[in-house]
């Protein structure tokens, strides 16, 4: 679904200009990478013009997070410092916090989730920050972050709704108009729009003509009601795989500078991202996280008013390998690639071999069974048997269903 803006903000256009955005680029000099920007051949097919991907996942820390929260710790003011920070995040946020941190040899302090990934909880601790483990979601450990800054006297660093955020993100616009300068269309995810609107004041500013388009998930999608009513909505319970743009409200501060310069946010299914996580893995050989994927998954979704070059920016990689490997088999079964299916046969010696070799027949590779023999709802002489298959995509799919009904056997999944 796509959403035009419909509406300006109530308030202002934040104080975030492209001296910003090149100031920030200055003090990252050195300890911000200037990511690739690699061609997608299967992409500029699908699209019927040149794609570029933004890699951002191969940021130190593993995304764009770095950027802006190094920006927000350098310009603090020395007893500012002193005081050390503060941040809530369920992970890439957590990561930047704690890595600018110990760059500048300040003191961090970094609230999360309890049930934030390990390896995310493991890397932060190992940057230099000290974990505080608060909530079951990011709401609760944002209020538990703000009340120990409050007590203690700590800064807060909001994850995107500050001003040098937002110029630390907008680096990346920079890097993309140098590496890609025929550019015309750049797609961006939107959690709560701080990377979205750092590019686009970096990159309207310079080129106005470049379109500018937000994705979110469609679970979590706070910005077209947001753009509809002039001002930032929140919505209730935001769900979506893609916990890097799981957010229920847009910053005020991102949110005048998208409703001014963003073009068009459009929203992508949770399918459409198990895709996109897949394609960026296969085709791009490139570890991407849901939130990441996200402006892949939108052009997978919907071609229309894309005009090349299109640049793409993947802004994560830190995916949990077990979301990840979840993500791949929903990612294969939509592309009819892994396909589960039970059926009931005769309970005799033999009956799971011929049922095996049956499949052998149509080139189904078995991943998994289950056989159970044991259950009221089955006859005396019955079984039932869930297979989880490999297979070649939808037509093959149909394929191996049918080739299972000819060999006479009851599928009832």
């Amino acid at each position: 679904m796509n959403h035009r803006r419909t509406a300006r903000p109530t308030t202002p256009l934040a104080p975030v200009t492209l001296d910003d955005v090149r100031g920030a680029r200055k003090m990252l000099a050195g300890v911000a990478r200037v990511t690739a920007m690699e061609g997608s051949r299967y992409l500029t097919q699908l699209v019927g013009s040149p794609v570029h991907l933004k890699c951002e996942n191969l940021q130190r820390t593993g995304s764009f997070k770095l950027r802006g929260a190094y920006v927000r710790i350098a310009g603090l003011l020395p007893e500012e410092r002193a005081a050390g920070v503060v941040a809530a995040s369920a992970g890439n946020h957590a990561q930047g916090v704690a890595l600018a941190s110990a760059l500048l040899g300040v003191r961090a302090t970094v609230f999360m989730p309890k049930g934030a990934p390990l390896p995310k909880i493991s890397a932060t601790r190992e940057y230099g920050a000290e974990v505080r483990l608060h909530g079951q979601v990011v709401d609760e450990t944002l209020a538990a972050a703000q009340e120990y800054a409050r007590t203690t006297g700590a800064v807060f660093i909001h994850p995107f709704d500050h001003p040098d955020i937002i110029a630390g993100q907008g680096t990346v616009g920079l890097e993309i108009l140098e590496q890609c300068p025929e550019v015309r269309t750049i797609v961006v995810g939107m959690g709560g729009g701080g990377l979205a609107a750092g590019i686009a004041v970096a990159v309207k500013a310079l080129r106005p003509d470049v379109r500018i388009i937000g994705v979110q998930a469609a679970g979590a999608a706070a910005y077209p009601p947001s753009l509809a009513a002039g001002r930032p909505v929140a919505v209730e319970l935001p769900t979506t795989m893609a916990d890097g743009i799981r957010v229920g409200r847009p910053g005020d501060v991102p949110f005048a500078i998208c409703a001014e310069l963003v073009d068009e946010v459009r929203t992508v299914s949770e399918d459409a991202l198990s895709a996109a996580l897949l394609l960026c893995l296969e085709r791009a050989k490139l570890v991407v996280e849901p939130a990441g994927a996200s402006p892949v998954a939108a052009l997978l979704s919907d071609t229309e008013g894309l005009e090349g070059p299109v640049v793409a920016v993947l802004s994560g990689g830190n995916v949990d390998p077990v979301l990840m490997e979840r993500v791949l088999r929903h990612g294969m079964a939509a592309q009819g690639r892994y396909l589960a299916v039970r059926l009931r046969l005769t309970d005799r010696p033999g009956a799971l071999a011929s049922l095996l070799g049956a499949l052998s027949v149509v080139d189904a590779n078995v991943l998994d069974v289950s056989h159970v023999r044991t259950d009221p709802r089955l006859g005396l002489t019955e079984a039932e048997v869930e297979l989880h298959l490999e297979t070649k995509g939808p037509a093959h799919c149909a394929e191996v269903g049918q080739a299972l009904r000819d060999a006479g056997y009851t599928v009832i999944g």
